[in-house]
């Protein structure tokens, strides 16, 4: 079975933990770990929550003890032991991003600092399927693994007191879209008019841990017409 420690996380809730490290392969085995148990419908789990590398199970102690919830959750991950790329149905979610100006202002701050011209930021940035490792800070927040270290930079100094939603910012080698108007620190190099929360939808969250993200540059015009029509995603 793979390295897995199971820890208690409060009188309510467990964490099953894969170790110290970032990496598809333990972010695919807690997305694994979690459909699983979600199929076999544990009696007293309320929610779990995944994360980089854990996930964190919310459960009732008067339905189910601490205990067999922990007997429950090793034996359900023998099951999917050595789950692989190969196992995993990939969904890949193609946002529309318009680069830099006014949508990305801090794309000619990132050229100065990387060597790099505007151009080769968002032709990498492009250029790469980021896996949706988790959701968290805000609803429909994504932080997305995968990134050229070429394009990594740090946060910003002083954070901004409002970003606009649809943003997409560079945070250390993450990068990620802010769903929501929000405070941030991280370096915003573009825009989308893809709503990735919507409360009023049926589904308000546009991803789930375990997608993928490819990022398709368009020009001004095509953002507003699509921000306008209430832009659509394509799913691969």
């Amino acid at each position: 079975m793979a390295e897995m420690k199971i820890l208690p996380a409060g009188d309510r809730a467990l964490v099953a933990d894969f170790g110290n490290v970032i990496s598809e392969d333990v972010n695919r085995k807690v997305n694994a770990l979690k459909k699983t148990l979600l199929a076999e419908k544990v009696a007293g789990v309320r929610e779990m929550i995944p994360t980089y590398r854990s996930l964190l199970v919310e459960y009732n102690p008067a339905v189910i003890s601490m205990q067999e919830l922990s007997r429950r959750i090793e034996a359900t991950a023998i099951k999917w032991d050595g789950a692989t790329a190969e196992t995993e149905k990939k969904r890949v979610l193609e946002i529309p991003c318009c680069y830099g100006g006014k949508y990305g202002e801090d794309l000619a701050g990132l050229a100065e600092l990387t060597g790099l011209s505007e151009q080769e930021i968002i032709d990498i940035h492009a250029g790469t399927e980021y896996r949706v490792y988790m959701l968290g800070f805000l609803p429909g927040f994504v932080y997305l693994g995968g990134m050229d270290e070429r394009i990594a930079a740090p946060r910003l100094s002083s954070p901004r007191v409002s970003i606009p939603a649809g943003s997409v910012g560079i945070g250390g080698g993450q990068t990620g879209v802010y769903p929501m108007a929000s405070p941030g620190g991280w370096r915003l190099i573009g825009r989308t008019p893809v709503q990735f929360y919507d409360p009023a939808a049926e589904n308000p969250v546009l991803c789930e841990a375990g997608d993928y993200i490819r990022f398709v540059p368009v020009p001004p015009g095509e953002y507003e017409r699509l921000k306008k029509e209430g832009a659509p995603w394509a799913s691969l």
